[in-house]
């Protein structure tokens, strides 16, 4: 896989699975993963923007991250033009592995469940090799979609480290 490839190894209506490879090492890598800021810059689709409330990155550490829609669409979760979610890092491998249980802030039963963000990274040829499966979506999550928003978020998170 080259540096800049994203891939979606699998996805269905309860799972999608995204690799990406970035030139850094995995504590570079880490780092990005539980830094307010940083998750604020990489972990939002393109057409949205990003606004951390709460981020307490330790195991049992709990955050609320919002997501508004540049353009007006209707399609928020929480509110039409915003997606909320909140939720607690259960995991903490340093420098191998962040899980992270999430749940969109919503009315809709269709978008409610808890879902389970896990990021594995192992060393590859000059970087790291990310794994990114979140499991558990809400039946009213189209996978698509899910698809494209963390192929977004991964290269973003590509582009953040690998420019230093």
């Amino acid at each position: 896989m080259g540096p800049r490839l994203c891939t979606v190894i699998f996805s269905n209506m309860s799972s999608t699975r995204i690799s990406r490879r970035v030139n850094a090492p995995r504590a570079t890598v880490y780092r990005a993963l539980l830094d307010a800021r940083a998750v604020a810059t990489w972990m939002v689709p393109t057409g949205m923007t990003s606004h951390v409330h709460a981020f307490d990155a330790r195991e049992g550490g709990s955050f609320r991250i919002s997501l508004t829609y540049d353009a007006p669409t209707g399609t928020g979760k929480t509110t039409a033009q915003t997606d909320t979610y909140h939720g607690r890092f259960v995991k903490l491998v340093p420098n191998e592995q962040v899980v992270e249980v999430v749940e969109f802030e919503t009315a809709d039963p269709a978008l409610r469940g808890e879902m389970t963000i896990t990021y594995t990274l192992t060393d590859a040829d000059g970087g790291t090799d990310i794994l990114a499966v979140h499991d558990g979506l809400p039946r009213g999550v189209p996978a698509a979609d899910n698809e494209a928003g963390w192929r977004s978020s991964l290269a973003k998170l590509a582009a953040l480290i690998e420019a230093g």
